[in-house]
């Protein structure tokens, strides 16, 4: 059966993004970039939301393009191009790129998609990671610590009342101070 994979990256006081949606605070090198690609490149689909799949489609599907791109950035070009995907949005009519439009989570519905054939599925974005996590759909969480602190902007978790416990499976440290935390759900 599939895994739902919470895959995100935030900064240490756990924000997504800095105001204004600000992402100039990723440190994501080479070494990084290539680690998302070889994990990504596995998965059976992505689940985003109206914003996260926006951001993407803004820069992704023409990435390859650029020659001043560096490989693992043409690599995963191609790769979220290729990839089929999910967004979840109440706004958002129509989406192009492999892209289905899903207006709300439903828990028979992911259930299905879990059955389904193919690799995990790699969850993306903030407001439907609260979705999920609050429907207890949420398998596996990668957490990529940033070594920075921005002050402010969007909190990965949004609050609540209800405790998540989780099982630590691994820890892994990159070159830039990154740090990969990835617990089961």
């Amino acid at each position: 059966m599939r895994k739902v994979i919470l895959m995100t990256q935030m900064s240490l006081d756990g924000y997504i993004e800095g105001p204004g949606r600000d992402l100039s605070w990723h440190m994501v090198d080479d070494e990084l970039h290539q680690h998302f690609n070889d994990e990504l490149r596995t998965m059976g689909a992505f689940l985003d939301g109206r914003v996260t799949y926006e951001l993407m489609a803004e820069f992704w599907p023409t990435a390859d393009a650029d020659p001043l791109n560096p490989a693992p950035m043409v690599e995963f070009s191609r790769i979220w191009r290729d990839m089929p995907k999910i967004v979840y949005s109440r706004t958002l009519a129509t989406a192009g790129w492999n892209t289905a439009v899903v207006r709300d989570v439903v828990v028979e519905e992911v259930a299905k998609l879990k059955e389904e054939s193919g690799g995990d599925l790699a969850l993306g974005g903030a407001d439907l990671a609260a979705s999920f996590r609050r429907l207890g759909l949420i398998d596996e969480f990668r957490i990529y610590v940033h070594p920075v602190l921005i002050g402010r902007g969007k909190p990965l978790f949004q609050e609540t009342d209800a405790v998540t416990k989780l099982r630590l499976l691994e820890t892994r440290t990159f070159g830039n101070g990154v740090v990969l935390l990835r617990y089961q759900g």
